[in-house]
């Protein structure tokens, strides 16, 4: 029968535009996280950016949280 094939490679159905497996091709290289790694692993970054960097991201996670938690103002 029809050998099923894993990773990220399409097999063109009948009658199928190129378009839409691009587009599926597209939607399984997104999925699988290969292009956050590449971008990744793209230049070195040095350890105290890296902390920086993650420092940042988590102040700006407490600031979203305490925006979330504060009452609404008063509509009146």
């Amino acid at each position: 029968m029809f050998k099923k094939i894993q990773g990220r490679t399409v097999v063109l159905k009948e009658h199928e535009n190129i378009n839409q497996a691009l587009k599926r091709l597209k939607r399984k290289v997104e999925d699988s996280g290969v292009l956050d790694e590449l971008r990744d692993r793209e230049g070195y970054i040095k350890p105290t950016i890296k902390r920086k960097k993650a420092a940042a991201a988590a102040k700006a996670r407490w600031r979203k949280k305490l925006r979330e938690q504060q009452l609404p103002p008063k509509l009146f």
